[in-house]
């Protein structure tokens, strides 16, 4: 090839690229490249076409606007262009855009309007007599599609106008999909096992490209009025307003809905403020936007200024930085959280997304791995807005790997059986979106989790032992397991303090695990705190059957569970040994319940763990198996209110389901009676509502004492 055909090749090759996207974008509805991309294209193929202008052909992009009309449905040719706008990247793009106005009017000071840039569809609205009877899409600028029936199912369109209009008037706008509206909308298509929409953009312009409007009418559109295009002027309208600021607020008189984010403003800096002052909004705002407009604000000056071949030079788009951007995976991996919830995430080669750069994206759950069809070596778009977590939004499935057989170089890709932390086995059961890892009390990656679980107040009820502590321990590598807990020391608390003190203050480096070791200090130091955690540790090793089968985490089991569990089997290792056939045999207990404690007792790592807290000396009551029919409240509903001077509520509950009741938080006609203590409010009114047995505090104790006998 030689040095003069090459810009020709690459001019013809970049009119192809950027040609077969438009034709996705507006015609398909089915974009391939995200906004970043494709104006890299254009604005390469626009430098070419200036160093070469003999390069330029009558039908490239640079001359006009979109694709061409799918066909679909009838053409409507616009009495004005719909035009697009050129681009800015950069704040010195916009100063010079500020200054060139600034010369070219004569005016050192000239108004602009500041508007949003709305990510959504252009449309143009014709109304005769204040009656809207036509609306089409921007098309190639010149023809647009005729999208009439749809549009009137938009309900933010006005129908007919309001107060003296023209005879004709054409309003230019963008019907765009707010962001509540999209996620409702998705989350729907989810349950119903419909596709879901990428983004509120692709949305917008699938759901006013339907060919039946009544699915249109389903969908949550809406639309903003930033434009005028034809107007016949009549009696009742002599002429129209001066300026673009004064026309959106007469477009408002007239029932047409316009961003609330429109503003004015004078001189390029406070275009630029206005720029980052919506940059700060944009992930607040109900609706999608990718930048900024600066609009010449009078109509005199706009006309002065006229227009190149493909946009206005009076009005500049002021883009964000991308949000969404195309990159290629390099592999898939998972990461387990504090919950054992294993996530399938894309390691990629880095790429440019909102101003950050980004290696990694989430894919979120084993379903949108299967929905979306990630492989590695996939070209694929990401999202990132805001402070959101970067996320894989589609396959660029046209640029997928293939083998010499024109098969896909890679498999589906499969989550992992195994933990990938751990080693355990990661359940999913039906119906369940996330996958879990099952190693609770062994896996690092749930470390912190399930240590503050165990010490809850509810479950083991060690005193003094927060999450920050916790945090601390495991950051500084003193605890492994829960069993852990019951061989620490004060002097281990107190070096751990130590170490966390001096690398606060920059002293020490604990970048591994057990690795740091802090500067000695001078001076007496306060050991109390410690001695108290310590005494709290000590003190949990007496425990009940109950609290420690809800200390252990296991998925589903909650105290009501577990108090069920313990009067079942009366003793852990019958438990332990269980199969689910056998627990499902417990009352209140089903099959997603049963699964998950069977595999939780099947891993191994949870029986080591167990082991090792009867080893450092933890032990609770057990005792023979209590069958529902045992008791002589079995069959009961009791229901507790108000405050026992006696004894907790807890206590009193759980003396009561010793006997055989079923203790329940709320009052209906199967209650068999309430327990009613001081301050008893709504239960105890309830009850005597319904006519269900009460019970005060010393009828409780008398009961009790009997019952003991």
């Amino acid at each position: 090839m030689t040095q003069a055909s090459a810009p020709a090749a690459r001019a013809a090759e970049l009119r192809r690229r950027i040609d077969d996207a438009n034709h996705r974008y507006y015609v398909l509805d089915d974009p391939d490249l995200p906004d970043a991309e494709y104006d890299r294209l254009l604005r390469e193929l626009e430098a070419i076409e200036t160093e070469h202008p003999e390069l330029r052909t009558p039908d490239s992009p640079t001359t006009r606007v979109g694709s061409a009309p799918s066909g679909r449905f009838a053409q409507v040719q616009h009495a004005a262009p719909m035009l697009s706008l050129g681009n800015a990247f950069s704040d010195d793009e916009v100063r010079e855009f500020a200054a060139r106005i600034e010369k070219e009017t004569g005016d050192g000071d000239p108004a602009f309007s500041l508007e949003p840039k709305l990510d959504g569809l252009a449309i143009s609205l014709r109304y005769e007599g204040g009656a809207f009877v036509r609306g089409a899409t921007r098309g190639d600028g010149t023809t647009g599609e005729d999208v009439t029936a749809n549009l009137r199912t938009v309900r933010s369109i006005p129908l007919r106008l309001r107060g003296d209009v023209p005879p004709v008037i054409e309003v230019r706008g963008e019907v765009y999909m707010p962001r509540a509206g999209f996620e409702r909308y998705n989350a729907w298509a989810l349950e119903h096992g419909e596709k879901t929409m990428a983004n509120p953009r692709n949305g917008a312009a699938g759901s006013l490209r339907q060919l039946d409007p009544r699915i249109t009418a389903q969908r949550p559109l809406a639309f903003y009025a930033y434009a005028l295009g034809e107007v016949e002027l009549g009696d009742a309208m002599p002429s129209l307003p001066p300026t673009h600021s004064q026309t959106l607020a007469w477009l408002r008189t007239l029932g047409f809905p316009v961003s609330p984010e429109v503003d004015c403003g004078r001189g390029a800096e406070a275009l630029l403020a206005y720029y980052r002052r919506i940059g700060e909004l944009r992930d607040t705002l109900p609706y999608d936007i990718d930048g900024v407009v600066y609009k010449l604000d009078r109509y005199d000056q706009q006309r002065a200024m006229g227009f190149v071949s493909r946009a206005p030079r009076w009005a500049l788009a002021h883009k964000f930085p991308a949000q969404e951007e195309m990159t290629v995976v390099e592999s898939i991996e998972v990461n387990v959280g504090r919950t054992g919830a294993v996530t399938p995430w894309v390691l990629m080669q880095p790429v440019q997304v909102g101003g950050v750069t980004v290696t990694r994206a989430t894919l979120h759950n084993a379903d949108q791995v299967a929905r979306l069809d990630v492989r590695n070596g996939d070209t694929v778009i990401v999202r990132r807005a805001g402070d959101v977590i970067p996320e894989v939004v589609r396959v660029v499935e046209e640029r997928r790997p293939l083998d010499k057989r024109g098969r896909p170089l890679h498999p589906p890709y499969q989550l992992p059986t195994q933990c990938p932390v751990c080693g355990s086995a990661v359940e999913r059961e039906d119906g369940e979106v996330v996958a879990r890892c099952s190693g609770g009390l062994f896996c690092p990656a749930q470390r912190v989790q399930a240590l503050f679980h165990f010490a809850s107040r509810r479950a083991m009820d060690i005193d003094g032992l927060g999450e920050r502590l916790i945090a601390a321990l495991v950051e500084f590598d003193c605890v492994r397991s829960v069993a852990d807990l019951y061989r620490l020391g004060v002097d281990d608390f107190v070096a751990m303090k130590q170490r966390a003190d001096a690398l606060a203050e920059g002293e020490v480096d604990v970048s591994e695990p057990g690795q740091g070791k802090a500067k000695p200090r001078s001076g007496k130091i306060a050991t109390r705190w410690a001695e108290n955690l310590v005494a709290g540790i000590d003190a949990s090793r007496n425990s009940s059957l109950e609290r420690v089968l809800y200390a252990l985490g296991i998925p589903d089991v909650g105290e009501s569970t577990a108090k069920t569990l313990a009067r079942h089997f009366g003793a852990l290792d019958p438990i332990m040994a269980a199969d689910e056939e056998t627990l499902r045999q417990v009352p209140d207990i089903g099959p997603v319940v049963a699964a998950h404690i069977a595999n939780f007792f099947a891993e191994a790592h949870n029986r080591e763990v167990i082991a090792a807290l009867r080893a450092a000396g933890v032990h609770w009551t057990e005792g023979a198996p209590q069958r529902a029919a045992d008791g002589p409240l079995a069959g009961q509903t009791v229901v507790l209110t108000g405050g026992l001077a006696s004894m907790s509520r807890d206590e009193a509950g759980a003396r009561l389901e010793a006997l055989g009741a079923k203790v329940s938080g709320s009052v209906s006609k199967k209650t068999s009676f309430v327990v009613a203590g001081e301050a008893a409010g709504s239960k105890l009114a309830k009850a005597q509502e319904l006519g269900v047995e009460v019970w005060d505090e010393d009828k409780l104790l008398d009961y009790l004492a009997a019952a003991a006998q």
